[in-house]
């Protein structure tokens, strides 16, 4: 298992790939380690994610050099990935002990209640794109919940996972707790057949999510499944299209553009179009690219070759079939999977632009004749898991967003993004289940009836 610097393409580590005996063995470990963690106290839960929290802060530099060496994401974009995590651990540490408690329900019994107990142990099944984020929003709920964890992580950053979990280990979880597996991934379904897992969560393309609902289900465990998507924002005629565009262009670069969801399709109505393309490619123009180590970047490489060239053969395909370039779109000669943030207009049906999802700074523009032909625009995608709209009218946007837009996350005037507060999650092809909020800490508990004559 080897890390490539995607910055550079030199190789900067490598690690040995555990055999299924070896996997097997951290499982067996976790199913252990899950009998005394459950009859833990929820309050020391708690205190092991402050814990936590403080040791994420602390290291904070530590680990958002690590991210930029293995995936490529500017350290500045991963401090506050680290700080994100620090608030989740925070954030479940305080509220989860009330939303765990058990919730009296009144009926003829002389007690009944609703009591939310642990289901075991839980393995996630991770992306390289969000290392350190990905992995806590989903473990802050579930240890605290009293479930134990096993990672298996994507194989291009396992200095990320191996830190994850040497900073619960530091901060208090029985050994056990939280394992780490630097497995390939031909042994998943095995792995989730292993009578001690639980439960699966996984975050990642649609393919492996089929993929692991399908072994989950023969084995009849609980899934969680976050996917792809293809999140559109649609600006309409009465937007404020200077704050719209800049907006646009933030969230389309967040991380090179590698997220589930970054804007992705810009469906603008026809009388605002010029003006929000004319900022749009300012704004993207002007963001800083350049190594990943410095602090002033603002976008740095892709995560690896195959994924810039897969990227690059989209813009490519959209052109042929009739998309222009505004900017951008030209591989550059230079060692290292860069790639530059472009802007494609003329987007339509059967081009990748249109239908795919852009995982890396390629905005694809569509025209809309009206509001009814965005909303149309918008919802014309297999994917379900982000969406925005802009316009002066907020509860017209606010409406639009409850009532029109099909996804699981609906912003107006701003752009999309997860918070420990709200559910997460996504409809259609972008995968089912929620984490955060109260919604997903309950994800990973049975939900038990307890009726006392």
């Amino acid at each position: 298992m080897q890390v490539v610097n995607p910055a550079t393409g030199e190789v900067v580590s490598s690690f040995q790939e555990a055999s299924f005996d070896e996997a097997a063995g951290r499982i067996a470990e976790a199913g252990r380690a899950f009998a005394g963690w459950r009859q833990t106290k929820i309050e020391e839960r708690a205190a092991v994610l402050r814990a936590a929290a403080g040791i994420l802060r602390a290291e904070a530099g530590l680990h958002a050099a690590e991210m930029a060496r293995e995936m490529g994401k500017p350290v500045a974009q991963g401090r506050a990935e680290v700080e994100k995590c620090a608030w989740v651990c925070e954030h479940i540490a305080e509220h989860g002990p009330a939303l765990l408690a058990p919730r009296p329900v009144e009926t003829e019994a002389a007690r009944s209640f609703v009591s939310f107990q642990p289901l075991g142990t839980v393995l996630a099944i991770m992306p390289w794109n969000f290392p350190f984020w990905q992995v806590f929003r989903f473990a802050a709920p579930a240890l605290l919940a009293g479930n134990t964890a096993v990672l298996k992580h994507a194989s291009s950053v396992p200095g990320s996972a191996l830190a994850i979990e040497s900073i619960f280990e530091r901060a208090g979880l029985p050994a056990g707790g939280f394992v780490t597996v630097l497995a390939a991934s031909d042994l998943v379904p095995r792995m989730i057949a292993h009578k001690d897992i639980a439960a699966v969560t996984l975050t990642g393309s649609v393919q492996a999510g089929r993929a692991v609902a399908r072994v989950a289900g023969e084995n009849l465990k609980k899934t969680v499944l976050e996917l792809g998507g293809s999140d559109p924002y649609v600006v309409l005629a009465d937007a404020d299209v200077d704050r719209a565009a800049a907006i646009c262009a933030k969230s389309r670069l967040i991380n090179g553009g590698q997220s589930c969801i970054a804007a992705k399709r810009f469906i603008v109505d026809r009388s605002v179009l010029p003006a929000f393309e004319e900022v749009l490619v300012d704004r993207m123009r002007a963001a800083v690219v350049g190594d990943p180590m410095r602090e002033e970047t603002e976008v740095g490489p892709l995560a690896r070759d195959d994924l810039r060239d897969d990227l690059h053969r989209q813009v490519k395909d959209s052109v042929d079939r009739g998309a222009r370039l505004l900017l951008g779109g030209e591989v550059p000669r230079q060692a290292g999977a860069w790639y530059p943030p472009t802007v494609l207009t003329d987007v339509a049906p059967r081009m990748p632009a249109y239908e795919e999802e852009l995982f890396g700074p390629v905005a694809a523009v569509i025209a809309a004749d009206g509001e009814a032909d965005a909303i149309r625009i918008a919802n014309d995608s297999r994917f379900g898991l982000g969406a925005a709209v802009f316009t002066r009218s907020v509860e017209r946007g606010a409406d639009i967003a409850e009532t029109q837009l099909e996804a699981g996350n609906c912003f107006v005037n701003d752009f999309v993004r997860s918070d420990p507060r709200l559910p997460f999650g996504g409809v259609r092809e972008s995968g089912y289940g929620r984490e955060l909020g109260e919604t997903g800490i309950l994800e990973f508990v049975n939900i038990k009836t307890v009726w006392v004559a």
